[in-house]
């Protein structure tokens, strides 16, 4: 005999699977899928009957469909009401709730960046305080992920928190108001220093961040720039009609930027340049890495096929599949993969064949022999296939094992918060720097820390160990294998000191970040950013961006029948 609860959920998903089979009732494979929804009806009812102990229907259900989806791509994905939130805020950069970031730091949850000008900030909240309580409830011992959740919720709703302030050992506690927080596409504009070029760094396709870039461009036109840096490194995409938006300001009206086509001809469409432009003769630059993705290679992939901006930076991600949120019942969405995205020139930049994956799943990239050579507006050539290639490549950064060590432990993180407590104030972002004595200090901070590490070298040492003792040769070569340890132990004690550089400039972007915010670590970031020196060099040689523009290379692949040119 079902329990009530069972019944009404099973008559729910019997529901659904009738308005599926009702929605598939015209294609093809009707009695595939109708046989299927039965089969699947079959298994959930008898799991929620007769499995030994008590199931979880909603859960058991979001298992089934997070599974099936996972079979085709990442980016299709279902949402339960519960998740809505977070879908909103990737959407929109809006949510409800009190404007702060909180990570684990050495089993504490900790504030991490407050968003200036929001509750959290007004409050007086700053990165180091620790969260114990939220609406009585004690968090001690819980991820940040639920702490995040406990802190989200409808705009104009009370919310009540038990923090530790930084420097304090007695508890406070803050009756606040959530929110609607939203987060700025730009969070940084401006004129770089000592020259005539503007900067605009876009973090993310939210609904109006064409609205934002606008206002940036006009701003930097009217004061004076004369040429413009856009940057798009970690932007991992999003609104596709915000990114046509983005191109148009820089291309003629009428002008295509992009089509999609997908399975259902509904998909096949064509995203024209519908407004005037901005300005179509401003020399542009836009940056990017193998983290800008989706909206930000539509935005710098139309822009190098039509020949209109010089991209600088690293190989893109390549995701060239557009998505389509849509309704479910109580509240549910789903979001579908349901085409793929062709900037001017005919080129798709899907990296992945997510169609064509091993016995394992693994997903393998396009093959070599599927790539093809296109055509940008001049005649350069470019590829498929790929992501977007720059024009001009530039060297990855390589982080040191140390310093990836003191992040990732909370050394970098802690050593901001014990400097922001003894410094009531700071030099201005773009001219703040650590002197030596207070690196000196730093090292002394951490004397009495973990922070150790091991190298590639050491691990390849320890393997040569486990095999020469397994095959009883160690014994004739232990003098010298301990001898190497002692050497790269002796070394390693001097990293401070070698990656000091690279190090000092993560400890001071942390620094600035407790007085200055978001906008005062983007501004600090550019004084050391060499594919940004990179591109005011070349701005500052328009023959030089002009031989590049023009340079027509022979291809290394057979074209593709797909010309829009």
């Amino acid at each position: 005999m079902f329990a009530k609860k069972t019944i009404k959920n099973w008559v729910a998903a019997l529901s659904l699977t009738t308005a599926i089979i009702v929605g598939v009732a015209y294609t093809p494979d009707y009695f595939e899928i109708s046989k299927n929804l039965d089969i699947f009806n079959a298994v959930y009812r008898e799991l929620n009957v007769a499995y030994v102990d008590n199931t979880k229907p909603g859960q058991l259900m979001k298992t089934s469909i997070d599974a099936m989806l996972g079979s085709l791509d990442p980016y299709t994905v279902y949402y339960t009401e519960n998740d809505i939130e977070d879908f909103r805020f990737m959407t929109t950069g809006e949510y409800g709730g009190i404007g702060a970031q909180v990570r684990d730091v050495d089993g504490k949850i900790l504030i991490a960046d407050p968003y200036e000008g929001f509750t959290a900030y007004k409050a007086g909240m700053r990165a180091g305080d620790q969260i114990i309580g939220v609406n009585g409830i004690n968090v001690e011992g819980k991820r940040s992920d639920e702490i995040s959740n406990l802190l989200k919720g409808n705009a104009g709703t009370p919310i009540k928190l038990k923090l530790i302030k930084v420097g304090q050992t007695t508890p406070t506690e803050l009756s606040l108001m959530r929110e609607e927080i939203k987060t700025k596409a730009v969070p940084y504009h401006g004129m770089l220093p000592n020259s005539e070029t503007g900067y605009i760094k876009l973090i993310s396709f939210t609904e109006n961040c064409s609205g934002e870039v606008k206002e940036a461009l006009l701003d930097l036109k009217a004061k004076g720039c004369k040429n413009i840096v856009l940057d798009l490194r970690e932007n991992l995409g999003g609104l596709l009609h915000e990114a046509v938006n983005i191109v148009n300001f820089f291309i003629d009206k009428g002008q295509e930027v992009v089509y999609t086509k997908g399975k259902v001809s509904d998909w096949d469409k064509t995203y024209l340049a519908v407004n005037n432009p901005i300005d179509t003769q401003i020399p542009l630059v836009v940056l990017v890495n193998e983290n800008s993705a989706s909206a930000s290679e539509i935005v710098s992939g139309a822009l190098q096929d039509l020949d209109r901006a010089l991209i600088i930076g690293k190989r893109t991600y390549g995701k060239g599949l557009v998505q389509q949120t849509k309704p479910l019942v109580y509240n549910a969405q789903i979001k579908i993969t349901v085409a793929k995205y062709y900037i001017p020139s005919g080129r798709c930049v899907q990296a992945l064949d997510y169609t064509h994956k091993d016995e394992e799943g693994r997903v393998e990239k396009v093959p070599d022999s599927l790539i093809s050579a296109f055509k940008t507006k001049g005649g350069r050539i470019v590829y498929d296939g790929a992501g977007i290639m720059p024009d001009v490549k530039t060297e990855e950064e390589k982080f040191s094992n140390i310093l990836i060590s003191l992040i990732s432990k909370n050394h970098i993180f802690n050593y901001g918060t014990k400097y922001y407590l003894a410094h009531q104030q700071l030099d201005a972002a773009s001219k703040f720097t650590l002197t030596e004595t207070e690196y000196a200090e730093f090292i002394n901070y951490l004397k009495d820390k973990d922070y150790g590490y091991k190298t590639r070298s050491e691990i390849e040492l320890e393997h040569l160990k486990e095999n020469s003792e397994e095959e009883k040769y160690f014994n004739d070569i232990k003098t010298e294998y301990d001898a190497l340890i002692n050497k790269m132990s002796s070394n390693k004690k001097d990293d401070l000191a070698k990656n000091k550089g690279q190090i000092k400039r993560y400890l001071e972007e942390e620094i600035i970040a407790r007085y200055y915010f978001q906008k005062g670590r983007i501004e600090f970031s550019l004084k050391n950013d060499d594919e940004l020196k990179e591109a005011v060099r070349l701005l500052a040689d328009q023959n030089k961006v002009k031989i590049i523009l023009t340079s027509i290379e022979k291809p290394t692949k057979p074209f593709s029948t797909k010309k829009k040119f």
